[in-house]
């Protein structure tokens, strides 16, 4: 699938989702459009599930830290040397009817190789309708930002962080999760 065509499929899963406008609008410029496709999968070997576009996920299988990919972007004005911030926002918690925290919730921050925060994956509770997860890849636009601001979680909000440290939104996709416990 091109670029152009996924920027499409993801601007139409967003707003079929009521993620954009909506909750993760402060996350995601109205002006977005992807430079790169984000790849994000869980689990290993024969049991490799990847998020594209809403996704569902059991909580158990998103225990393990993911593996991330993505090519080169393809703006001519991407800086060839440029370093790459991940982060996994929950802009359903503390939960989808409920929305207080925001973007708030289980977030891991790359830089490139280097981790700067243990991953925590997904953890909304058995009585929670699925949350919605945005994994969501930022160029590092100024210095490095340290891992001591991600001490406090829940009172991360990704959208400031990345005003804050000069992150530019670069590649974006979106995934559900509910605990294992959770029945319709």
């Amino acid at each position: 699938m091109s670029l152009a065509d996924h920027a499409e499929s993801l601007t139409i899963s967003l707003s079929k989702a009521h993620l954009v406008p909506g909750p993760a609008a402060g996350l995601i410029p109205a002006s977005f459009a992807p430079t790169t496709k984000l790849c994000v999968s869980f689990g290993d070997g024969s049991g490799v599930k990847a998020v594209d576009l809403g996704t569902f996920f059991r909580a158990s299988e998103c225990k393990l830290a993911p593996r991330i990919s993505f090519a080169p972007e393809e703006d001519a004005a991407a800086d060839a040397g440029a370093t790459y911030t991940f982060i996994l926002a929950d802009p359903d918690a503390p939960t989808p009817d409920d929305p207080k925290a925001g973007e708030a919730g289980e977030e891991v921050a790359v830089r490139a190789a280097n981790v700067l925060t243990a991953y925590l994956g997904p953890g909304p509770k058995d009585d929670s309708k699925p949350h919605r997860y945005l994994p969501a890849g930022v160029a590092l636009a100024k210095d490095d930002v340290g891992g001591e601001e991600f001490v406090q979680r829940r009172s991360f909000n990704p959208a400031e962080f990345a005003e804050k440290h000069g992150l530019r939104l670069v590649a974006l996709n979106w995934m559900t999760c509910a605990d294992d416990g959770w029945t319709e």
